[in-house]
């Protein structure tokens, strides 16, 4: 195992282990920072779509192109990036609505007894097997930006990690009122963060010996949509929920300007 790849592994493991630190917040503060959140998840959502869009798509396309040809390479692009977007959206409608990692959970909620406790910690145990769920393929998008293209890796890990922090507190919220325990609402947390870099492991170890120029394009165009579906189902939604439309689309747009410039400043 070459450092490259070490070191996907150990960016998708910081992404996916954020969950922790929502967990950590919602322990340490008794209320919710709506703007912050809003304006956090607005910039993850700017990140994502940018470098989706304006480099991993083309990436992937010049890659199917150079192997196919223009017109089939093209096409062959395209499908995978709808694929991408399909195989999330999948996952999403198989995800019970009640348990589902994009509903909004505040801190203020664990000060509040009107649930009862075996229904909280369902609730809790649910939310993180469903992050757990959907961080697999965010985890294998992570694992393959970063190895494909090192120079943008930091950039989406920053974008995925925060985009995990309130994932952390939904998972951490009805499992500490359910059970008074800090420990047990992390652990919980914790185990659904890792679910990223095991998908980005198995990812690698199945695709490892068949890897080719034409299967890292189709897996790229792949990843490109599946951050897209990602940023408009459950990043931008949330940020919306959190605070103000306007400061959801300064974040969007702050995240797209500073992808864009860390893109420039590596050529």
């Amino acid at each position: 195992m070459d450092h490259t790849v070490l070191l996907a592994l150990f960016l998708t493991l910081l992404a996916g282990l954020s969950t922790g630190i929502g967990s950590c917040i919602a322990f340490l503060s008794r209320h919710t920072n709506r703007k912050f959140l809003s304006i956090s998840l607005g910039f993850s959502a700017g990140v994502m779509i940018y470098v989706s869009l304006i480099e991993i798509f083309f990436k992937a396309q010049d890659a199917l192109i150079t192997e196919m040809g223009t017109r089939l390479g093209s096409w062959i692009t395209v499908a995978a990036f709808f694929g991408g977007m399909l195989v999330i959206a999948i996952i999403d409608k198989l995800i019970p609505a009640a348990e589902n990692p994009h509903e909004v959970r505040l801190m203020e909620d664990s000060e509040t007894g009107s649930i009862q406790p075996e229904r909280l910690m369902r609730m809790g145990v649910f939310t993180a097997l469903a992050i757990a769920i959907h961080n697999f393929p965010e985890g294998l998008a992570t694992f393959v930006s970063a190895l494909q293209e090192p120079k943008v890796a930091i950039p989406i890990v920053v974008a995925i990690a925060i985009h995990n922090i309130p994932e952390g507190i939904a998972v951490s919220v009805p499992i500490y009122q359910a059970t008074g325990s800090r420990q047990k609402a992390f652990y919980y947390s914790f185990l659904s963060g890792l679910a990223e870099p095991l998908g980005a492991l198995l990812g690698w170890l199945v695709l490892c010996p068949v890897m080719s120029a034409s299967v890292f394009g189709i897996l790229f165009a792949g990843v490109a949509g599946i951050m897209v579906f990602i940023s408009f189902d459950e990043l931008l939604p949330a940020a919306r929920e959190y605070g103000e439309h306007h400061l959801s689309l300064y974040g969007l747009i702050s995240g797209m300007v500073v992808m864009a410039i860390s893109l420039l400043l590596f050529l």
